[in-house]
């Protein structure tokens, strides 16, 4: 095992920006997943860790290896570099038995015999596939497929394991189990991961560290507690988790802290929320739906706000409905335990909670 170094890393297409000023260190053992949408540069800087793709600038140092520096010329090819490398496609020899496969980094490194045999039944034992080793690949489900894969990657022992989107190819319920498998063998191993992802339930339940990207660059990193409890703005905040934004003119601050903000339709909320806004600027109110609540006729509340809501349509969802709400021209979304008639409701927000952010010109046209 070994850490990371990553320093000002960047890497361009033409005139096409993909990763630019990307630093991180990851310490030894850790477990980081780079989170972000399609073509946000996650997977290119993967490839660049693993030496697939030469950067344009910046250096990555692995351990005691220096495996790119922009300013001296220094370039580790890929077999040089230690790295453990996982595919979203599996890329398992159709033709190989699983067991042949598991073996085949082993033959390149002309490692045969019983040290051989020995690290291949060590290995599928460590991804739970004992038995499976005279099974051909397509004589495999796509979760153990994974694991097969997972396996071959385990067994030449490398510095740093690289995994491109791995559980993207299973369905719901078998990534939701494979999801648990991985959390239970990441604990055995710690060994030093980076992990790609999309998937934001991945990245919370997996790592130590969460890295936030959007357009080639951080955003975001820290603890998936951080990351889910403190956004850095309103993109981390609406990538992350369920956010509704409530958008609209700061019209004053209390001295007890709180603020006023008059939304589009004239109602006005008071929140005790983080951040900060001046007097007369456009701001964004951001709180989870789990902590606004639909009123009902007598239902009594402590501090807070009770906002009209327009309904604009509601979808059963299986034990719930989830309603599409609008409130001043924002379009939000929350849970319901019964269908609801009418076209208005209302809405209690808590003064305490939440976040306030400079409103960015750019407005979700649906709460997600």
């Amino acid at each position: 095992m070994a850490e990371l170094v990553i320093d000002q890393l960047a890497k361009r297409f033409g005139g096409v920006v993909a990763v630019e000023g990307f630093s991180l260190h990851v310490r030894d053992g850790e477990f980081v997943s780079l989170l972000g949408p399609s073509g946000c540069g996650k997977s290119t800087t993967l490839a660049a860790i693993a030496g697939l793709d030469r950067p344009t600038s910046g250096s990555i140092r692995i351990g005691s290896k220096t495996c790119f520096d922009g300013k001296t010329g220094a370039y580790l090819p890929p077999e040089a570099r230690g790295c453990g490398l996982v595919f979203q496609s599996y890329a398992l020899w159709p033709h190989m038995t699983v067991a042949q496969n598991v073996a085949f980094p082993l033959k390149l490194r002309k490692i045969r015999g019983a040290e051989q045999q020995k690290r291949v039944q060590d290995a599928l034992a460590l991804v739970e596939l004992d038995g499976f080793a005279d099974r051909y690949p397509h004589q495999l489900s796509g979760g153990q497929q994974q694991r097969a894969a997972l396996a071959r990657t385990l067994v030449y022992n490398p510095d740093i394991l690289l995994l491109d989107e791995p559980l993207s190819n299973l369905d719901a319920k078998l990534r939701d189990r494979a999801r648990v498998w991985l959390a239970e063998l990441r604990t055995k191993l710690r060994m030093t991961t980076i992990y790609v992802t999309h998937d934001q339930v991945e990245a919370l339940a997996l790592s130590d560290r969460i890295v936030v990207m959007n357009k080639g660059r951080v955003v975001q990193v820290g603890t998936p507690e951080e990351i889910y409890e403190k956004p850095a703005d309103t993109f981390v905040a609406d990538f992350i988790g369920t956010t509704n934004f409530l958008r609209g003119l700061h019209v004053g601050s209390a001295t007890s802290g709180s603020h006023a903000i008059r939304l589009d339709d004239g109602q006005v909320l008071e929140v005790l929320a983080r951040g900060s806004s001046k007097e007369g600027n456009r701001i964004t109110f951001a709180l989870r739906p789990s902590e606004m609540v639909l009123v009902r006729d007598g239902t009594a509340f402590a501090e807070g706000t009770v906002l009209n809501a327009a309904l604009m349509s509601q979808s059963y969802i299986g034990g719930k409905w989830q309603l599409a709400l609008e409130i001043g021209g924002n379009p939000i979304r929350l849970d319901a335990i019964e269908r609801h008639d009418g076209n208005t409701v209302r809405v209690w927000i808590p003064k305490e909670g939440g976040y306030l952010f400079p409103s960015d010109p750019a407005r979700p046209t649906v709460a997600h």
